[in-house]
């Protein structure tokens, strides 16, 4: 689930990497420990402290099995078509991942109460982050994050971002946190959320007023950290993230059909219609089956064709692509909202 915010992270690294010391053009040319000491001398002319470089990189070693599986990342995609959604649904919408979502909404409604009215985000969508990211921290990765970064950035194929996350996830360890709590993703997110480090350092916020936002043990920080990052990626107070509709048997595809190519992500936006008012989408004889206000903008999506269970989606959709840019994943997080919310 990380896919999308590795490509934000590239992004952004674009922007903000420090000219003082650039990673070598061919480090994977170094021996490791000779690449090493380069993300040590970068991490401390960022400022972090000699003992927290020291505990990060005791005996740290090359993670082969990590090399592995970022090579065999999945590449361009083919245009031979999609795989349904609904089986995908089924296995990620279950009873079992319902039901603990609303031992958890039950369980922390004073947290969420306070957390909604600071963000504006539903508490419900929230816990439906957390049960998809971690089922409820239940297993939050076991890969040592530092040697995981370092391998990354040694190996090389998406080397300043690796090296760019290395050096946060020190940033995050100068906190006060134990090299043994700094384990999640081989890709390097961590804790209930999966926060990648540089997201941890931008987004991370104490949600209980005890100091720390500590997205490893504590739930408060855990549905307020989720929280700020959706109100960062422009989530609109007040409306659904979508909702189920119908659709005419007859009705005319062509004339809604998305002609923009989106910048990132294409492959997921272009499955979506153009974008209507709820009004003119009911002019259409496309009628929702929830409430939603007739001047909202919403774009028509049916994955599985004609006959088969269709949205209207929302501005608040794209808000959930932004954590993770894939269809199955957002309507999976939004239908198990919708039901942790019932």
């Amino acid at each position: 689930m990380l896919a999308r915010r590795l490509i934000l992270a590239s992004a952004l690294f674009a922007l903000s990497a420090p000219m003082s010391a650039p990673v070598p053009a061919a480090a994977q040319d170094m021996d490791f420990d000779a690449y090493l000491q380069v993300l040590m001398a970068r991490a401390r002319a960022e400022g972090v402290s000699q003992s927290t470089i020291s505990r990060m990189t005791e005996d740290l070693s090359p993670n082969m099995r990590v090399i592995e599986l970022d090579r065999s990342q999945p590449g361009t995609p083919t245009r031979t078509g999609f795989p349904a959604v609904a089986p995908y649904l089924d296995r990620h919408v279950t009873s079992q991942r319902i039901n603990a979502g609303r031992n958890v909404l039950d369980g922390s409604s004073g947290t969420l109460a306070s957390i909604e009215r600071r963000y504006g985000v539903p508490g419900s969508v929230l816990v439906a982050i957390w049960g998809k990211e971690s089922n409820y921290g239940s297993y939050k990765g076991d890969f040592d994050l530092s040697r995981s970064l370092a391998t990354l950035a040694w190996e090389g194929r998406r080397r300043d971002l690796f090296a760019r996350e290395w050096v946060d996830l020190l940033k995050v360890a100068d906190k006060g946190y134990p090299r043994s709590n700094l384990v999640g993703s081989w890709a390097g997110a961590f804790g209930n959320p999966q926060f990648l480090p540089s997201v941890y350092l931008r987004l991370a916020v104490d949600g209980d007023g005890d100091g720390r936002a500590d997205i490893f043990n504590n739930r408060a920080d855990t549905l307020a950290s989720i929280a700020n990052y959706f109100r960062d990626a422009g989530w609109r107070t007040g409306q659904p993230w979508g909702v189920r509709t119908t659709v005419p048997t007859n009705f005319d595809w062509n004339g809604v059909q998305q002609k923009l190519v989106a910048p990132t992500c294409s492959r997921v936006h272009e499955r979506h219609s153009r974008w209507l008012s709820v009004r003119e989408w009911r002019a259409r004889g496309v009628q929702p089956q929830a409430a939603i206000g007739d001047d909202v903008m919403a774009t028509l999506f049916q994955p599985d064709g004609p006959a088969t269970p269709a949205w209207l989606l929302t501005a608040n959709y794209r808000v959930i692509l932004e954590y993770n840019c894939s269809n199955y994943y957002a309507l999976s997080v939004g239908l198990l909202a919708d039901e942790i919310a019932k």
